[in-house]
């Protein structure tokens, strides 16, 4: 098993886990034998989710139905954890305004902003003081692949996602000293709903999307190790070592530019 309870346990925060590769984050910890504690907005998903941990796996769970581009979702989930012994925080929860910058709205993109940000931002920094002062636990923060070279078409998006990546290296020095591991996931492209939000077909990308059973257990094995970072699969960490941050870009933009064109022509 790649994370252990005595570590990591008896409790994790997983948000974002309504689906996806939240969702799959808290099955494998579940599977661990973790008791998990479920936030997202969904609470009938997550509702569901619990039953079946328990079910499958004989955890407890709890579910917090919470907005995390709130900017009191911390706080709530903070309240929901007191009385629970957590060892880990899976920061997870995030979402993507794809199109052309200057036709978005910027209170959706200011939305963008709070949750792929601040809510990682207040979140690490309750659930880093509670396992700095129990010397041990870890910490999951969810970037992107690629976000720190800019994507066209996701512009304020993958700016977000580039402030986790920052905050996750940072952290990773400096919790290192009271037993605590921090990585930080640069997922690439990955079976969930999210592709489907970019207007993104799996079967008509260049590259596969990845199951998200393997994103998150290739992540939880990287936490163990206490690596900084960890780009899942074999082809994403070849492309992000080999590729110029140009080409990324320019591919990037292609990709994201067939749904839209393809939209407009519906329209």
């Amino acid at each position: 098993m790649s994370v252990n309870a005595d570590q990591f346990g008896p409790w994790a925060v997983v948000t974002g886990a309504s689906s996806g590769i939240g969702r799959e984050f808290a099955r494998q910890l579940a599977a661990a034998g973790i008791n998990v504690v479920l936030a997202a907005r969904r609470l009938a998903m997550l509702q569901d989710l619990d039953a079946a941990l328990a079910e499958h796996y004989g955890v407890d769970s709890r579910a917090v139905g919470v907005d995390l581009s709130d900017p009191g979702a911390p706080t709530l989930i903070a309240d929901a954890t007191a009385d629970i012994d957590v060892g880990l925080l899976v920061s997870n929860a995030g979402a993507a305004l794809p199109g052309p910058f200057l036709d978005s709205d910027l209170q959706a993109q200011r939305a963008i902003l709070r949750l792929n940000t601040a809510a990682h931002l207040g979140l690490a920094h309750h659930f880093g003081e509670r396992l700095a002062r129990r010397g041990r636990g870890g910490i999951v923060l969810v970037s992107a692949l690629g976000a720190t070279h800019g994507v066209p078409g996701l512009a304020n998006t993958a700016a977000t996602k580039a402030y986790v990546a920052s905050l996750g290296a940072g952290l990773h020095v400096e919790l290192a000293k009271h037993g605590v591991h921090v990585t930080v996931l640069h997922p690439g492209p990955t079976r969930t709903p999210a592709l489907a939000e970019l207007g993104l077909h799996p079967d008509k990308m260049p590259i596969a999307p990845m199951a998200p059973e393997d994103c998150a257990g290739e992540a939880l094995r990287a936490l163990a190790h206490n690596r900084a970072r960890c780009i899942p699969g074999r082809i994403n960490r070849v492309s992000a070592a080999l590729l110029p941050p140009a080409w990324s870009r320019w591919m990037m933009a292609r990709i994201l530019s067939r749904p839209a064109s393809a939209n407009a022509t519906a329209e």
